[in-house]
C-alpha cells in the first residue's frame, strides 16, 4: 500500500514546494482589502465599496479552509522539533479559530447586507480592526516558522532527517 504514496521530496513534501503559504496569502489579502473597503465605503458613503467587501469575505471564508488543509499536512510532514513545537501549535490554533471567526463574521455581513447593503454599523468596523490585529499575528507567526525556525527548508529538513535538530 505505502508503494502508491508519492515519495518525499527535499523539502519533506510530496509536491515541488509548500502550498499553504500560497493559498493563505490570498485569505490574508481579501480579509485585509475587505476591511480596506468597508473603511472606504464608510468614510464616504460609497455602497459599492460594501460589495466589494462581501466578496472578499466569502472568498476568504472558502479559501481559508483550503489553507488550513494544506497548513496541516504540510505542519504534519514537516517533523518540528521542539524549539519549533510551540510557535507551530499557537499559529494552528489561531488559524483554526481564524477560520471560525472568519466564517462568523461572512455571516454577520450577509445578514447585515440582506438588511440594508447601503449602511454599515460601526461596530463591525470595530470587529474589522481585532480581525485586522489577528490576521497580522497569524501572519506574523507564520513568518517565523518559515524565517526563524525553516520549517520544509532543505537545511532543516537535512538537519531533523541527521537527528541534530529534536
Amino acid at each position: 500500500m505505502l508503494k502508491f504514496l508519492p515519495s518525499l521530496n527535499d523539502h519533506n513534501l510530496p509536491y515541488p514546494d509548500t502550498i499553504h503559504p500560497i493559498v493563505v496569502h490570498f485569505v490574508i489579502a481579501m480579509v485585509l482589502f475587505a476591511f480596506f473597503c468597508d473603511v472606504v465605503g464608510y468614510l464616504t458613503r460609497n455602497s459599492r465599496f460594501f460589495e466589494v467587501s462581501w466578496w472578499n469575505m466569502f472568498f476568504a471564508t472558502i479559501s481559508i479552509f483550503i489553507a488550513i488543509i494544506f497548513g496541516q499536512i504540510e505542519a504534519g510532514l514537516a517533523e518540528p522539533y521542539n524549539a519549533v513545537e510551540p510557535v507551530l501549535n499557537l499559529h494552528t490554533l489561531l488559524g483554526w479559530s481564524l477560520s471560525g471567526i472568519i466564517a462568523a463574521i461572512t455571516a454577520w455581513r450577509y445578514v447585515i447586507r440582506l438588511r440594508d447593503p447601503q449602511r454599515l454599523p460601526i461596530l463591525y468596523l470595530g470587529v474589522g480592526v481585532l480581525l485586522t490585529v489577528l490576521v497580522c499575528l497569524q501572519v506574523y507567526l507564520g513568518d517565523e516558522l518559515v524565517w526563524v525556525y525553516g520549517l520544509h527548508t532543505v537545511r532543516v529538513v537535512e538537519a531533523v532527517k541527521e537527528g541534530l535538530l529534536r
